[in-house]
């Protein structure tokens, strides 16, 4: 089996990381996600004229696969910019479910003059692909949903909402809502990590189904976040390698004793340790995303990739931190920065426990292994 990228995603790898290795240092990170917004409009305008906004779209063209890559560069620089949850992920949906002229909002998500959220997750619900507190009603012709989502990433700047909501014949619909309207309360926050969400309360919301009519879509919102999964763990991988990358170039340079860090050999065991964390993550990694490209949805694989990630950005983000000593607590350091968001997202769509409990509620379907 090939895991070497082609020519062709090689290249969108390589320009990904040249627009944003261009466009942020630490420095320049923290003062953009400092802003109102929380992102860069100039870095997002870019990114749409590389075609990195409508990856997905169109599976024949650019499928998962092309979403790690890019998705790897996205972590490696920390870039805030929310290409996942305010385009990728929503607007997977649209492309799969939505009727000829809800896909027309593609072209404008695509060119980055549109920005969506997928407004699933219920406060105290991580991992679920039901909606319980949200309801949809009809009335009349229209439909009207009333709930409350919360974490809604990408959330406080979306012009157009996906929310998921339960339908009155059971299953869940999807449907799109304009979160201008009466009726919708947005709560913008910032999260720890320095990323941007939002806390959206729907009261009697006018919704337009998505697609010709409300249906059950929790398989198309179990395989929505599998690939959102999977691209967490691609943004967890490139972040864990420039952790790695910054302790070793740390541990050579800096001196204790009259020598360099990398001579004395407990601290080179430990940073082994966490290239074995790394090399351990990117084979899940690539494992979840081949799966989704061959079209094999599996939370299982999920799970087990989500639950390597989580273990592997833990031990990279704490080991980091401590081979830097007091320069890796500061602000103006990154590797602080980068653990942060390994953190955020191994809590995202559920934590290493989460996945656990996923994978052990599996163990029934496995035949007995005898000696």
């Amino acid at each position: 089996m090939d895991f070497q990228l082609s020519e062709e995603q090689a290249l969108l790898r390589d320009t990904t990381r040249e627009l944003l290795s261009r466009s942020y240092d630490a420095e320049s990170r923290n003062k953009v996600i400092g802003t109102d917004l929380g992102w860069s409009r100039d870095v997002w305008n870019q990114l749409a004229e590389i075609g990195i906004l409508g990856l997905g779209f169109e599976p024949q063209e650019a499928g998962q696969l092309e979403i790690m890559a890019v998705l790897t560069e996205v972590g490696r620089r920390l870039a805030p910019e929310p290409i996942v949850h305010a385009a990728l992920a929503p607007g997977s949906l649209i492309a799969e479910l939505g009727s000829d002229a809800q896909k027309e909002l593609l072209d404008a998500v695509a060119a980055g003059q549109r920005l969506l959220a997928f407004a699933h997750l219920e406060p105290g619900r991580r991992t679920a692909t039901s909606a319980d507190s949200t309801h949809a009603v009809r009335q009349g012709d229209s439909w009207a949903i009333s709930g409350q989502k919360n974490p809604v990433l990408a959330g406080d700047c979306a012009e157009t909402l996906v929310v998921s909501a339960a339908l009155p014949d059971g299953g869940t619909g999807l449907f799109l809502v304009d979160p201008a309207q009466d009726g919708i309360t947005v709560t913008p926050y910032s999260t720890f990590d320095g990323q941007r969400g939002a806390q959206i309360d729907l009261n009697e919301a006018v919704a337009e189904p998505l697609g010709t009519d409300a249906a059950d879509a929790s398989e198309a919102i179990g395989n929505a976040i599998i690939r959102i999964q999977s691209a967490l763990c691609a943004e967890a991988l490139g972040a864990m390698e420039e952790a790695l990358r910054l302790t070793t170039d740390y541990l050579k340079t800096r001196k204790q004793f009259g020598v360099t860090l990398n001579k004395f050999q407990t601290l080179t065991q430990r940073a082994a340790d966490m290239y074995v964390s790394l090399e351990l993550a990117r084979s899940m990694n690539l494992y979840a995303a081949m799966s989704i490209a061959d079209g094999n949805y599996d939370p299982v694989i999920a799970a087990r990739a989500k639950l390597q990630i989580g273990r592997s950005g833990r031990h990279i983000g704490q080991e980091a931190i401590q081979l830097h000593g007091g320069i890796g607590m500061t602000a103006e350091y990154p590797v602080g920065h980068y653990t942060a968001r390994l953190t955020a997202i191994d809590h995202t769509l559920g934590s290493t426990q989460d996945q656990l409990r996923v994978l052990a509620d599996q163990i029934g379907d496995y035949e007995l292994a005898k000696l």
